[in-house]
């Protein structure tokens, strides 16, 4: 006779509500599943999304969250910060292929012992009918193959190819250097960051220009695809002096970002901003530059060009991902793990990314460790769900982190996806209002909790 699948379940519990709640239920004498083995935190505030992943690394085949009612918290909002938190990171691992009953979700208060016997036993009964997880943390089935190019980096670009402007671009250029020098000359800014020619043709490089004589090697064409707003937060610029940053209207996301985050202060740097016509990508309008609205930085301290008319047409990313949802669980599994395949662990992606600028990452941290160090399965995709979480809410979708890539990994499909998650959800777009909070550390009482038991 078959034995039948029994679940192990990891409850991160709430201590003034949930935990005393289940006490509740034993010295009722209640009867509920023994599936469940409880980890209790001060308030479901404290329990990070990163638990909830390192329990199904090390095996678990299911997790509970659970915590006082909206308005009972202990600490005041606890709960209403982890409702944001969990409302992102479940529609994560969803995109990456985890069952949404895997990971549940419920309020339990202290005196509803009843309450969380029925709530255990539903959870346990969703996990057994999904049965054991297929596949390990970061396993990838040797059999899959893909459809249509499901399993390799495909360049992110338009179908078809685009004419740059050639003599306009030429003219900003001109304006640019023009610009530049006017404002090192009057000692306004100290460096002036922009690109250079590169030493392979269609490439550039970052140019820090800190005299009126160097400001020639200044260059703009439609190969400007870096995101120089990195360097707002790098110290050996920002000695320099006041900062001159040449951007775009996607960059200038990013730079509004370091402002909400009071990484950058607005008057410790002059805002350079260049109407664009679009960036080319493999000899295609980049996919990023489709449906793009922000054509001409809306901040800047100066506006050099007139901005090409957006081609007003549907980002060709949005179909990628309807595609991918309307996958199976284990299909887009399958997907994503051999996306992390690929992965070198370089941390090319870190690095190109203005919003990654913490001094010490948590991958690099080793006590405890949160993300495993090897650049296998496992390490991987532990890797790429904490960096998809932390930038939710704040990507301004500049493209830098895929276009640094040396694997040309799909991440503009993950970030593209938390970002419409939070746009669904919390009517937020990041990068437009310097005053506003990120939407992951604010939150509403109305906020969405229909996932929520």
């Amino acid at each position: 006779m078959e034995a039948t699948f029994e679940p192990k379940i990891v409850a991160f519990v709430c201590n003034w509500c949930t935990y005393t709640g289940a006490d509740l239920a034993g010295t009722s004498r209640l009867q509920y599943e023994p599936n469940v083995r409880i980890i209790r935190l001060p308030c479901t505030g404290r329990i990070s999304p990163l638990f909830i992943m390192k329990a199904l690394e090390q095996g678990a085949d299911g997790v509970l969250v659970s915590g006082c009612h909206p308005g009972d918290c202990h600490y005041t909002a606890g709960n209403y910060h982890a409702r944001r938190k969990y409302t992102v990171f479940r529609e994560l691992l969803n995109f990456l292929g985890i069952e949404p009953e895997r990971v549940q979700f419920s309020w339990v208060s202290a005196a509803e012992g009843k309450k969380w016997t029925e709530v255990v036993n539903q959870v346990v009964e969703d996990v057994r009918k999904l049965g054991p997880r297929p596949y390990a943390w970061g396993e990838l089935d040797p059999a899959w193959k893909g459809n249509e190019g499901e399993g390799e980096a495909a360049p992110s670009a338009s179908s078809s190819p685009s004419q740059f402007p050639v003599a306009m671009l030429q003219s900003q250029e001109t304006e640019l250097r023009a610009k530049a020098r006017e404002l090192l000359e009057r000692g306004e800014v100290g460096v002036v960051v922009g690109y250079r020619s590169g030493t392979l043709p269609g490439v550039t490089r970052p140019a820090f220009v800190t005299s009126p004589q160097e400001v020639e090697q200044l260059v703009w064409n439609e190969h400007c695809r870096q995101n120089l707003s990195v360097y707002l937060t790098k110290d050996l610029v920002t000695r320099l002096g006041r900062v001159g940053l040449v951007l775009k209207g996607c960059d200038e996301r990013s730079a509004i970002g370091l402002m909400q985050e009071n990484q950058v202060a607005r008057e410790q740097v002059v805002l350079l901003g260049m109407a664009c016509q679009g960036m080319e990508a493999d000899g295609r309008l980049a996919a990023k530059c489709v449906a793009c609205g922000v054509r001409t930085p809306a901040l800047a301290d100066h506006v050099i060009g007139q901005a090409a008319a957006s081609p007003g047409g549907e980002d060709p990313r949005l179909a990628e991902i309807a595609r991918l949802e309307q996958m199976s669980p284990a299909e887009r599994w399958n997907f994503w793990q051999s996306q992390f395949a690929h992965c070198l662990r370089c941390y090319a992606c870190r690095a190109a990314c203005p919003l990654c600028y913490c001094e010490r990452c948590i991958a690099d941290k080793t006590q405890p460790r949160w993300i495993p160090s090897p650049a296998d399965g496992a390490g991987n995709l532990s890797w790429h769900i904490v960096r998809a979480f932390h930038l939710a809410g704040r990507c301004g979708d500049c493209g830098a982190c895929m276009e640094a890539c040396p694997a040309r990994i799909r991440l503009d499909l993950l970030n593209r996806k938390m970002a419409q998650v939070v746009q669904e959800t919390f009517g937020y777009v990041p990068g437009q209002d310097p005053a506003a909070a990120p939407p992951l550390t604010v939150f509403r009482e109305d906020d969405p909790q229909d996932f929520i038991h």
